[in-house]
């Protein structure tokens, strides 16, 4: 008897040492863990450093994020939003540009996209030319929690409708696209539900707008579109243009007309204009 539970004993001290001895996560070198990291993407990243301490601190590695980040990334941070970058992980870098940062008195703003490093950036209705945006018979600013500015120019009625725009900015390399942010219609909000006014919405399947991109180094779009998205917010393709070198800044000049003075049209929400990268943006194009 008492040999047999001497030999239960031993026996369950040889399971506890095997297991004591068999590997876990926290065992793998954090060095490893980074050269593993490296190969995801950032979301995944991410995800994966919550699992233990070892993959958090392996997570901070800046090889890691030295590929996802922008080769701009010093222009946008200490240039264009006067950040200071020196003495932080990249990491933390790539975190700041992940979330929309504002410039030019707040028109404008930029950031990466979180899944692949590439530059976006936004224009809001304020950040533009608008053709008669003083006269209150045509135009009205109006506050919306459905634009990231805060606000659209709505257009009540005009016979000449122009809203040029530009900007001047050092891209990465790549191909990028242009849209405008439109919707016929003034939505509002009764009883916590979402209501589109249409009161002023006239005269856009007369004629289509005319919408139009061009670049300091020669890149031209043309295109043109009848606008019938009432109380639906659309982003309207402009055009492509194309980067070439990232070291330089580009200049950039976009316009929206439809200026067919035979007849008025109205009822138009102009929100902003959208510039990303072109393998982020076929799911946004409209016409």
């Amino acid at each position: 008897m008492g040999a047999n539970a001497s030999s239960i004993e031993t026996n369950s001290d040889d399971r506890l040492n095997c297991l004591a001895l068999k590997p876990k996560l926290d065992d793998i070198p954090e060095a490893c863990v980074a050269l593993v990291l490296s190969y995801l993407d950032p979301p995944q990243i991410c995800k994966l450093a919550g699992i233990n301490r070892a993959f958090r601190a392996a997570s901070y590695a800046d090889f890691i994020w030295e590929p996802n980040l922008p080769s701009n990334y010093k222009y946008i941070l200490q240039e264009l939003l006067g950040l200071k970058v020196d003495g932080l992980f990249k990491k933390d870098l790539f975190a700041k540009l992940s979330r929309p940062k504002p410039f030019d008195g707040g028109t404008k703003e930029v950031w990466i996209d979180k899944n692949n490093g590439g530059v976006c950036l936004a224009i809001s209705s304020k950040g533009m030319a608008i053709t008669g945006i003083d006269d209150r018979r045509y135009w009205n600013h109006i506050p919306t929690d459905e634009s990231r500015f805060q606000t659209v120019a709505y257009l009540q009625q005009i016979w000449w409708l122009e809203v040029d725009g530009d900007l001047e900015f050092q891209f990465p390399e790549g191909t990028y696209s242009l849209f405008f942010r439109l919707q016929l219609g003034k939505v509002t909000k009764r009883l916590n539900r979402r209501v589109c006014n249409y009161e002023h919405v006239h005269g856009w399947d007369l004629k289509p707008v005319q919408f139009k991109l061009t670049t300091s180094d020669g890149h031209r779009a043309i295109s043109r579109c009848y606008l019938d998205n009432v109380g639906t917010w659309v982003q309207h393709h402009v055009g492509d243009f194309v980067v070439t070198d990232g070291t330089l800044p580009t200049k950039i000049k976009f316009s929206l007309k439809q200026i067919d003075c035979t007849h008025t049209k109205g009822g138009l929400c102009v929100d902003s204009v959208l510039i990303c990268p072109s393998s982020s943006a076929k799911q946004l194009s409209s016409c």
